[in-house]
């Protein structure tokens, strides 16, 4: 099987377990998504947001509050997203646990069934101070209260507050050095335009790594101060 975000290939046991089943459905749903083309990252959910301003291939957009999927891997840069892939894939495909309100009786049992959540673009990666930090965005249609709990304990949940970031649009393929590139033009920009850096760079991924590299959409994208 053929991981979506590095391009690597991992192996499970025949009657090891059902997830492999959840992991293909989901596979073949993004093969299918990205015969479209440059169109492949529009069938799936993306957050909205509102552009402040905007020139050539950069921009000042505001986002509303996400609820994120992470995970923290200590590895260079561009194995990151192969390494947090299987946790956070494994995740959204039912290595979760459905939340259910328990009466207070006694005695209580439950079993609270997985539940797949839908995929959702982009894959997000940022440098934390053990590694990097790589993470699903939510479908809005969930809150931190009604997403279901991971039960792998490396993969957590986590509310992205409101925010104004400028962005600059990219294609190509995901090597350190054109993200390194790209985050000085980036920089350089938000210089040009007076505008005052509020956190780190968050390096975000619209496609599978089967789409041409031509089509693909990469952004870098650093909180702003919001006037």
């Amino acid at each position: 099987m053929i991981d979506i975000l590095s391009g690597h290939v991992f192996t499970f046991t025949p009657g090891e377990d059902a997830m492999p089943l959840r992991y293909v459905s989901k596979l073949l749903l993004l093969g299918v998504i990205v015969t479209c083309g440059s169109g492949c990252s529009m069938f799936v959910d993306q957050p909205a947001y509102r552009v402040v301003q905007g020139k050539g291939d950069f921009q000042v957009r505001d986002y509303d509050s996400t609820i994120v999927a992470e995970t923290i891997v200590d590895t260079p840069f561009e194995e990151a997203g192969g390494k947090a892939f299987e946790r956070l894939f494994g995740y959204i495909s039912g290595d979760n646990r459905a939340r259910a309100d328990i009466s207070m009786t006694a005695p209580v049992t439950q079993s609270a069934n997985p539940v797949e959540i839908d995929m959702t673009a982009p894959v997000e990666q940022r440098k934390t101070g053990t590694g990097w930090a790589v993470s699903f965005v939510m479908p809005a249609s969930y809150t931190l209260e009604s997403l279901p709990e991971p039960t792998n304990p490396e993969v957590t949940l986590r509310v992205v507050p409101a925010r104004r970031v400028a962005v600059i649009e990219y294609s190509g393929t995901w090597t350190g050095e054109r993200y390194r590139r790209h985050l000085e033009k980036l920089r350089e920009w938000i210089a040009e335009e007076n505008l005052e850096i509020e956190g780190e760079p968050v390096w975000a991924r619209y496609n599978p790594p089967f789409t041409p590299w031509f089509l693909r959409r990469n952004e870098i994208m650093i909180p702003v101060h919001d006037e």
